[in-house]
């Protein structure tokens, strides 16, 4: 079985990348000597930003709108990823939760979008990262952001979110083992409650803070870390398994 080059040698695409847990990954990576694309799907501003901070790192970087549940798009962000230079990353990290509340007062059209970015927007980017990986010949690998919601089960506000992330982590499992002999990792993350502007609470960390062995939100930054971790030549030998940066949840 071929083994995976370094993935700092080649281009990183991070979706979701213009803001939260994100941007702080595009950073991070960019510290670790990766190139990024930073893709979004409707704050060019943010995402220009993010991109400005890649830069000041000494790192390539580009933007690239596009929304992960349109095949064509994705492609398009992948071509273009490809001209920077061999794409060995990819940090399927695009996510949303507009449906919110107990499932018998749900919009299900909203439902339906937020699982269709949530879990089959990480399909259709992971298809594309083993195409660029495979044909460049490269390997690299891929990290899933998933949620603590997925064994938590959000129950009260978003239990259709939980069951996409847990789909995420079966994907996780099942593409890791079927890319492995390509020199392709797939990895995941799992979140808790991060101080970020995806709830609809702003103050969601500091409530859940009680439950928390730790005691408090997290900082995305934290999720960055792990993150960097799993697409570094340190963890070479993990693959298909998530890990819990959750406070102890």
């Amino acid at each position: 079985m071929r083994k995976a080059v370094s993935e700092t040698a080649g281009v990183t695409v991070v979706t979701g990348g213009s803001r939260g847990i994100g941007a702080a990954i595009c950073r991070r990576l960019a510290a670790e000597g990766h190139d990024i694309v930073v893709g979004y799907r409707s704050d060019a501003e943010a995402a220009e930003a993010v991109a400005a901070d890649v830069r000041a790192r000494g790192r390539r970087a580009i933007t690239i709108a596009a929304d992960t549940t349109d095949e064509q798009q994705v492609e398009r962000m992948f071509a273009a990823a490809g001209e920077l230079g061999p794409v060995t990353g990819l940090v399927n990290n695009a996510g949303s939760a507009s449906a919110f509340g107990p499932l018998a007062e749900a919009d299900i059209s909203a439902i339906r979008r937020d699982i269709d970015i949530d879990l089959v927007g990480v399909l259709i980017c992971a298809k594309h990262a083993v195409r660029a990986m495979t044909a460049s010949g490269a390997g690299g690998a891929i990290v899933n952001i998933s949620s603590a919601s997925a064994y938590l089960g959000s129950p009260g506000r978003y239990v259709h979110y939980a069951a996409a992330k847990a789909g995420v982590d079966a994907v996780t499992v099942g593409l890791s083992k079927e890319v492995a002999s390509l020199g392709i990792r797939v990895n995941g993350v799992s979140p808790g409650t991060i101080w970020t502007d995806f709830h609809p609470e702003p103050n969601r960390p500091d409530v859940v803070a009680p439950t928390v062995p730790l005691g408090r939100g997290g900082h995305p930054e934290e999720i960055a870390g792990a993150v960097a971790w799993l697409l570094s030549d340190d963890a070479a030998y993990a693959t298909g398994t998530t890990i819990r940066v959750s406070g102890g949840l």
